[in-house]
């Protein structure tokens, strides 16, 4: 009954935070990604999250590819990297009302995954938040995994990265849906496991991708076994 009402009381301050945010973003656009700093901090605070943090962030790196669970993924990984992330979400998201403007405000990319040109799409926008200097986070499962295994990788990041010669970190997030679960109404205060991975340079005439997406799995399914 508690997780319960704490899930509610974020959804209802989430959405009405979300509103201010969005006239903010619109209104500074020069401090987009300050204003969303703080927003995210915020929300860590609301949580009640602590981390616990395994190997090294490489701020340096083109390409941000984690597991996705909760939107706590979001909110974990803007509250600590240091750069303006450029996340790449499905189009059904641009098209909500009001939230929609979460993706558009702060130029992030969203791509329809049911149009041919949707990977020229992304692979163009892609291009040119990093010459912004804005590293690409997308989730290469496509979507939230419900189950206790992550889901088979598509192949549109490896693409983006092979294509621009991104420089990969992959990053393993655990617990994320157990300290709020937006679909199941739960929440609680807990601690989020952050374990970022050796980046990896893309390239075409390598398995990389495969091989990170097993590596990820391995670790994402021994640490879940652990809990």
């Amino acid at each position: 009954m508690l997780s319960r009402i704490k899930a509610l009381f974020i959804v209802f301050q989430f959405s009405c935070t979300v509103a201010v945010v969005i006239v903010l973003m619109y209104s500074f656009k020069k401090h987009v990604h300050k204003i969303i700093k703080v927003w995210m901090k915020m929300q860590m605070m609301f949580l009640g999250i602590k981390l616990e943090i395994v190997g090294e962030i490489d701020n340096s790196c083109d390409m941000l590819l984690m597991n996705h669970r909760s939107v706590m993924d979001i909110v974990i990984m803007e509250h600590l990297h240091s750069r303006h992330l450029a996340w790449v979400g499905k189009k059904e998201i641009d098209d909500l009302f009001l939230f929609g403007h979460i993706m558009r405000a702060p130029e992030m990319i969203t791509i329809d995954r049911h149009n041919k040109t949707g990977l020229m799409k992304l692979i163009k926008e892609s291009k040119d938040r990093l010459s912004k200097d804005r590293p690409i986070a997308m989730f290469p499962e496509g979507t939230r995994s419900k189950g206790d295994n992550l889901l088979k990788f598509k192949s549109g990041a490896a693409i983006v990265a092979n294509k621009l010669n991104l420089r990969v970190q992959p990053v393993v997030l655990i617990n994320t849906k157990s300290i709020f679960d937006s679909q199941g109404l739960r929440a609680k205060a807990g601690t989020v496991k952050v374990i970022y991975l050796d980046p990896i340079q893309a390239n075409r005439k390598t398995k990389w991708f495969e091989e990170m997406e097993e590596k990820m799995n391995i670790i994402y399914n021994k640490e879940v076994n652990s809990i």
